[in-house]
């Protein structure tokens, strides 16, 4: 498989060790069907943003690259917004001012800075692929712990669409309700990031 593809997944992943994107990791995995709806539109996001820097890179000034990029994104996100408010209202209500932060996600601008300028179009959509999918992926990490730690349950989209849940009930001891918490996510994050580099030190060793 393509190492520009694999290397977000765990190598490189945005989350667990470039330890970018944590704003919404922080802010939207009480829920795992939120991580899910925010994963989704970063990973359209991260991939409009870097096939366009990819095709206008030779085209931008210079010195104007990075408000371009903003622009781009921005686009990107709005398309996002409108889409998630109309098949996706609840979705779009639980995760609030966090659709619209994503113009500022340090994953998805550092892509288009440090790969997408650089890099042909089918790399650049490799790496956007992959990079996304790894943000999703950590994030869905994130919330599956607090959600099923804080309450023991599962919340997923229903099968009707994305307008809708359903809550799965998964664990039937006493929840920490610690992890349902805005401190519950940063505790989630170090107790996966010990976990991460432990596996790693044990591989180099």
């Amino acid at each position: 498989m393509n190492k520009e593809f694999t290397k977000g997944l765990v190598k490189d992943n945005p989350i667990f060790v470039q330890l970018l994107g944590l704003c919404p990791a922080l802010g939207v995995s009480g829920l795992v069907v939120n991580a899910l709806g925010m994963g989704a539109g970063v990973i359209f996001v991260m991939l409009g943003a870097n096939i366009f820097v990819s095709l206008l890179k030779n085209f931008i000034p210079q010195k104007v690259r990075i408000p371009s990029y903003i622009v781009i994104i921005a686009s990107f996100v709005t398309i996002v917004q409108m889409v998630m408010e109309a098949f996706a209202p609840e979705l779009y209500n639980n995760l609030g001012v966090f659709v619209p932060l994503i113009v500022v996600n340090c994953a998805i601008l550092g892509r288009a800075e440090a790969f997408a300028s650089r890099n042909t179009l089918k790399d650049s959509v490799l790496d956007a692929l992959g990079m996304g999918i790894g943000f999703t992926l950590g994030l869905t990490l994130i919330a599956l712990v607090r959600e099923i730690l804080g309450a023991g349950t599962i919340t997923l989209f229903a099968m009707g669409g994305f307008d809708g849940v359903i809550r799965i009930p998964i664990l039937h001891l006493a929840p920490v309700r610690i992890f349902s918490l805005a401190s519950g996510a940063l505790l989630a994050i170090g107790l996966l990031l010990a976990l991460f580099n432990w596996k790693s030190s044990a591989k180099r060793g």
